[in-house]
């Protein structure tokens, strides 16, 4: 069998996925398990693994899941805390102190505290925890989802203080001899070599993520206003500008100074500080507001299950302070901070002791191992959150144990689609030779040779690809550099270019892949009630990852080949007109009348 009918055959699980939920709206609780079903019958059939390893493999993936729905629940758990004593109401008030936009409320949330969240704790965490804000602050359910996935890009590059890097390259590198023999030659050591690609990828996300505020923007009004307006989303061009480098720059000098661990964490606390100050003096700000339609106009497609009330039902509502309001997720930054960055509690957290940590070691016999480390998981740190607001802000008991109980119902909704997600990544990824009795390898690998085979030397231009489908399959940066960052290094070497330049663009790509991974989705759904809505955010949050891999790819290949009459330069040229036109367009339909672009059904229909 050729490759490339291997290779077809090893991705039909995620194109079955994909034309299931993208094409045909599927919801992916029914998606998924057919997908699952699919790559186990493949990796039997084909791979020659054996039934023992695919349920080994499929167990690995249920601890997975059960670690994501930890963090979920304790999303949900906190939102239904601050819902209840009225706290949600007060954020809603101090963000609208500051500015009624949505737009500009939206970026410095998301762009900025997300982006904190997401350094201290990854895993798509700060999604999950932002969302549930959003919603509560009267974004649409939808809405919501969307940005805190738009944001999961460059701050997910060194997400859990620095893990994709410091596990996901540093790991998916070593031992090879390929490896030692380019550090012999260059005079460098293993570390020199992470330290490079690291701040190497920062420069990366600094060129291409600083228009991320801006697609927030423009999403929003495209979207989500009363007439679809792409004008609207550029009337902020130079605060949304403002505020990716007020994140970026602090973000590229930490990664260059200090290394791969805090880059997320203290760009995001020092964009947050710096935009703030420039909003509260109105910098930038634009004058004009946006706010979405009334909300009895918005499409049921945009609302979620989670039920927020406009105001809080208790009588000290209007007593609580701005300070005590937010205090529940300022303890959270700050455990989460604590367990990451203090030696000690973090060893006593990650030791492999029960009950705190989980550990399976060879699962049915196999090689497969799976751990789950709660006290250490950002779950623990958003029901301490919880526990903290439910005394601090009094939360009466019935009102609390109606709260956990309803965490856990919608927590276990999206149980329903993660214990298929995982199993399926877990399938695809140990379908590997150390597994098969093909010699083949694994499922991944062999898609990623056989793009490598067609593209030869435009591979700088298909590299971020591979990273983004990597995240994609396994919904994690850290596992797709782990898989592919070997081979982007061989591949780099094969057609005469740096190595290191296509390990940069594999973790920029693996990083642009994380909005459309589908266990990001269904977690951040799953916090605002929004379930069975999988295709729709896709099918947004894929414009940025297609903006991600296509403008890393295109700096990719400038840095690989230089400027000069070559593809790169060519297309970089044709992306800068493409944008120019963009804009152009955008501010010329400003100017027409905008008739029937978008009709808002009533709550009761089927929206858009």
């Amino acid at each position: 069998m050729s490759h490339s009918t291997l290779a077809l055959l090893a991705a039909s699980p995620l194109f079955i996925a994909g034309i299931l939920i993208i094409a045909f709206r599927t919801p992916a609780k029914y998606a998924m398990p057919i997908s699952f079903i699919s790559a186990a019958i493949i990796s039997v059939t084909v791979w020659k693994v054996d039934v023992l390893t695919i349920a080994a493999a499929s167990i690995e993936g249920l601890v997975i899941s059960t670690t994501l729905l930890y963090i979920i629940f304790g999303a949900l758990m906190l939102l239904a805390v601050l819902t209840a004593t009225g706290a949600i109401r007060r954020i809603q008030q101090g963000f609208n102190s500051i500015t009624s936009d949505r737009r500009v409320q939206a970026v410095i949330l998301v762009w900025t505290f997300g982006t904190f969240l997401e350094g201290a704790s990854g895993f798509g965490s700060s999604a999950a925890v932002t969302a549930p804000i959003m919603l509560a602050m009267g974004f649409p359910a939808l809405a919501a989802v969307m940005v805190g996935l738009l944001v999961q890009t460059a701050p997910v590059t060194f997400g859990a203080v620095g893990t994709p890097i410091v596990i996901g390259v540093t790991n998916g590198l070593h031992g090879s001899e390929l490896v030692d023999k380019y550090l012999e030659s260059t005079g460098s050591t293993y570390a020199e070599l992470v330290h490079q690609i690291s701040y190497q990828t920062a420069f990366y996300h600094l060129l291409i993520a600083v228009a991320t505020p801006l697609f927030i923007s423009i999403m929003l009004t495209y979207f989500f206003g009363e007439k679809r307006s792409l004008r609207r989303g550029f009337d902020i061009a130079p605060f949304a500008l403002f505020a990716g480098l007020a994140m970026l720059v602090p973000y590229f000098l930490c990664a260059y100074f200090l290394g791969p661990e805090f880059p997320s964490m203290f760009g995001g606390l020092a964009g947050l500080g710096i935009i703030l100050m420039a909003a509260r003096r109105g910098f930038l700000m634009p004058k004009k507001p946006f706010d979405f339609p009334d909300k009895e106009a918005w499409p049921k497609r945009w609302m979620g299950s989670v039920p927020i009330k406009p105001h809080g039902d208790t009588p000290n509502e209007e007593q609580i302070s701005l300070l005590r309001a937010w205090s529940p997720y300022i303890v959270v930054a700050l455990v989460i901070a604590i367990t990451r960055l203090v030696p000690e509690v973090k060893g006593w957290l990650t030791q492999v002791s029960f009950p705190i940590t989980f550990s399976f070691n060879d699962i049915l016999g196999t090689q497969i191992s799976a751990s789950a480390q709660y006290l250490y998981s950002p779950g623990t740190a958003l029901i301490i959150g919880a526990l903290f607001g439910l005394v601090v802000q009094r939360v009466p008991s019935n009102r609390f144990y109606g709260a956990v109980g309803l965490s856990a119902k919608q927590a276990l909704a999206a149980g329903v689609v993660l214990f298929s997600t995982l199993p399926m990544v877990r399938v695809l990824i140990r379908s590997g030779d150390v597994f098969n009795d093909s010699g083949l390898p694994s499922m991944p690998v062999i898609m990623a040779e056989v793009a490598a085979e067609f593209a030869g030397t435009y591979w700088p231009l298909v590299s971020p690809w591979i990273g983004a489908l990597g995240a994609f399959i396994a919904g994690s940066n850290t596992v797709s550099n782990l898989t592919f960052s070997l081979f982007q290094f061989s591949t780099g070497h094969q057609i005469g270019i740096d190595p290191k330049g296509m390990v940069v663009t594999q973790a920029v790509g693996g990083a642009g892949g994380n909005p459309i991974s589908i266990h990001n989705v269904v977690a951040a759904s799953a916090t605002v009630g929004l379930l069975g809505r999988e295709g729709d955010l896709i099918r947004k949050s894929g414009i940025v990852t297609i903006y991600y891999c296509i403008a890393a790819g295109i700096i990719g290949s400038v840095s690989a080949f230089g400027l000069g009459l070559n593809t790169g330069t060519i297309l970089l040229i044709s992306f800068v007109l493409a944008w120019a036109s963009f804009v152009l367009y955008a501010m010329r339909k400003a100017n027409k009348p905008q008739h029937g672009l978008l009709k808002f059904n009533s709550p009761g229909t089927s929206g858009t």
